[in-house]
């Protein structure tokens, strides 16, 4: 090894996992093979090729990457920067137990809060209105009965979920697709920032300086699922990411649970997909809690179901417009056909509904407000 590469127990580690091909499992039966991993990088290549090594990264191992193996030693020393191994004492029990389990961790903030009892909250990038306020009302929740809220830091559901529960100083943990120095999508470098400020934690299993690439996402998925006792799919098309942690959740003996919505809504199609495949339908904070805490959870209270407020009293109209308006993005021009009021009288109406907070605006018309 060149004298510029310090002197360090993860050395050898992080250069084979900086080699090119070398992806979790792969890592683990070499080093079962190599007790001593210096060994690794001294066996000829035709050696290699007869234990099924492929031949192009039997080669690569002649030439490991020294240099980013500083970089990334350099990284670890400053504050608040840590590279965990499966070796270590503080890694994370939950990712122990998964069948890809990522051999080097490289971790910004508190890494002791992977070791806490977290809940992933993922979703659609682009939720609708009534995603949106699923998001922050279980994230809310969740949080305050103690749990982290573990999610991607993606648009959408991910954003949400960090961004609400550091509204209630709850502690979320933000698993990155890219390298952990570089924070995708670039919008979230502040919210990023904020988790960190707030003794929580980025992750990434990526070596430093990695961009953001589509087939990375799923493996990044699978440290979401894996460190968390179950997953909460918030709106999700048929097709999408969310539906992969679902099915790594799975996989990794964890729980899945979804909450439904309309069958007209595509954004809905996801999770009716996981919940007849034998995800838990979710209603309310205390169906997942219930499930992962039994009568023993200390935040745990009967629950509640969702119903319009009614500190307000509504003359017939707004009751009628209120009936008339969907959980569902509702148009102008829907709620005149089923309310057969004349539009000057339902514009007049809905604006009143909407100050006292029982019906919210929204680009094309308005959606009702679930009061719990």
């Amino acid at each position: 090894m060149p004298h510029n590469i310090p002197d360090h127990p993860l050395a050898f580690y992080l250069a084979l996992w900086h080699t090119c091909g070398i992806g979790p499992i792969r890592f683990f039966k070499l080093i079962e093979h190599f007790p001593d991993i210096t060994l690794l990088f001294k066996t000829p290549v035709s050696e290699l090729i007869t234990l099924g090594i492929p031949e192009t990264i039997a080669h690569a191992l002649q030439k490991p990457a020294w240099r980013e193996v500083e970089k990334d030693l350099v990284w670890s020393e400053k504050p608040g920067q840590h590279l965990v191994s499966w070796q270590d004492k503080h890694y994370p029990h939950q990712l122990r137990e998964i069948p890809d389990t990522p051999p080097i961790l490289f971790i910004r903030g508190n890494p002791q809060l992977l070791n806490s009892r977290q809940i992933a909250v993922v979703g659609s990038r682009k939720p609708t209105p009534a995603g949106i306020e699923a998001a922050k009302m279980f994230t809310k929740h969740l949080s305050v009965a103690g749990f982290t809220i573990t999610s991607g830091l993606a648009l959408g559901i991910d954003a949400i979920s960090h961004q609400k529960t550091l509204d209630y100083q709850g502690k979320t943990i933000g698993i990155l697709g890219t390298g952990i120095d570089r924070i995708y999508p670039p919008t979230h470098k502040k919210l990023a920032e904020h988790i960190i400020e707030r003794d929580g934690a980025l992750v990434s299993d990526f070596p430093l300086g990695t961009a953001p690439k589509a087939e990375n996402f799923p493996r990044r998925n699978r440290i979401i699922s894996g460190l968390s006792l179950g997953t909460l799919v918030i709106e999700a098309a048929f097709k999408s990411g969310s539906l992969i942690t679902a099915r790594l959740a799975n996989e990794q003996g964890r729980e899945v649970f979804a909450i439904p919505g309309s069958i007209y809504n595509s954004q809905s199609r996801g999770c009716h997909f996981l919940i007849q495949q034998g995800a838990k339908l979710v209603q309310t904070p205390e169906d997942i809690l219930e499930e992962l805490c039994g009568p023993l959870c200390p935040s745990l209270v009967a629950p509640t179901p969702y119903t319009p407020s009614t500190k307000n009293s509504l003359d017939a109209h707004s009751q009628l417009l209120l009936e008339c308006t969907g959980f569902e993005m509702t148009s102008v021009d829907q709620l005149i056909e089923r309310t057969n009021l004349p539009a000057h009288v339902v514009s007049a109406t809905v604006s009143g509904l909407e100050l006292k907070g029982l019906i919210m605006s929204v680009p094309g018309g308005y959606f009702r407000v679930a009061k719990r």
